[in-house]
C-alpha cells in the first residue's frame, strides 16, 4: 500500500513531466431512475419536495478515472454491462484522448476484468513490445494473474497499472488482507 500512496504524493511531479496518474474503480449495478412527477419548488418556510414515485430503466455500470494531480473527474463510461472488453475499451479511449501523454500511471484494483489477456495486448501494442507474450493459463506472460500483473507493474511500458492490492502478499481475496490484515475470511468476509 506505501508504493500506492508514492505514486499519489508523486502524482504533481509526474505531471510536470508528461504524465498522468488516475485512480480509476467501477460502480455496478446504479438504478437509471427518473422521477415520475416534477418536484414542488421552494417556498416561503418550505423546503423544495421531491416526488417519490419514479420510473425505472435498469441499471448501469460506472467505469471512472479521477486525476490524481488536477483533483478531478476526467472519465467516466457507462454501460449496461462490465466486461473485460467494456475495461479494455475505457483504457483505449482514455489513452486516445491525450496523445501527447509521455506515460500513464492507472491505479486500480485487481479485479478480474482489470487484468485480461487483452489488456496485456493493449500495453503490449502502446508500449511497442513485439515479443511473443505466451498463452493465457500456459505460457509466459499470460500465463497467470501474478505474471500479468508484474508485466503492467513494469515503469518502463507507456502505460503501467498500479494495483491496490495483492493476493500474492497476504494470502487472502483482493484487497482484504489489506483492510482486515488480522482476519482469515475463508472465501467468507462477513
Amino acid at each position: 500500500m506505501a508504493a500506492i500512496n508514492d505514486i499519489y504524493k508523486q502524482a504533481p511531479e509526474l505531471a510536470k513531466q508528461g504524465q498522468r496518474t488516475e485512480s480509476l474503480d467501477e460502480m455496478t449495478g446504479v438504478q437509471a431512475l427518473e422521477r415520475k412527477h416534477p418536484g414542488l419548488p421552494m417556498s416561503a418556510g418550505k423546503v423544495e419536495m421531491r416526488e417519490f414515485e419514479y420510473i425505472r430503466h435498469g441499471t448501469l455500470s460506472f467505469i471512472c478515472n479521477f486525476d490524481v494531480a488536477r483533483g478531478e473527474l476526467v472519465a467516466c463510461t457507462a454501460r449496461k454491462t462490465r466486461t473485460e472488453k467494456d475495461f479494455l475499451e475505457h483504457i483505449k479511449n482514455r489513452v486516445d484522448s491525450d496523445p501527447l501523454t509521455m506515460k500513464w500511471n492507472f491505479i486500480s484494483d485487481n479485479l478480474n476484468t482489470h487484468m485480461s489477456a487483452s489488456l496485456v495486448r493493449y500495453v503490449a501494442e502502446e508500449s511497442d513490445i513485439a515479443s511473443d507474450l505466451g498463452v493465457k493459463g500456459e505460457s509466459g506472460i499470460l500465463k497467470s494473474k501474478a505474471s500479468r500483473a508484474a508485466f503492467w507493474s513494469d515503469p518502463s511500458h507507456r502505460i503501467v497499472f498500479h494495483f491496490t492490492g495483492n493476493d500474492e502478499q497476504n494470502g487472502e481475496g483482493p484487497g482484504m488482507g489489506v483492510l482486515f490484515p488480522s482476519r482469515n475470511f475463508d472465501g467468507h468476509p462477513f
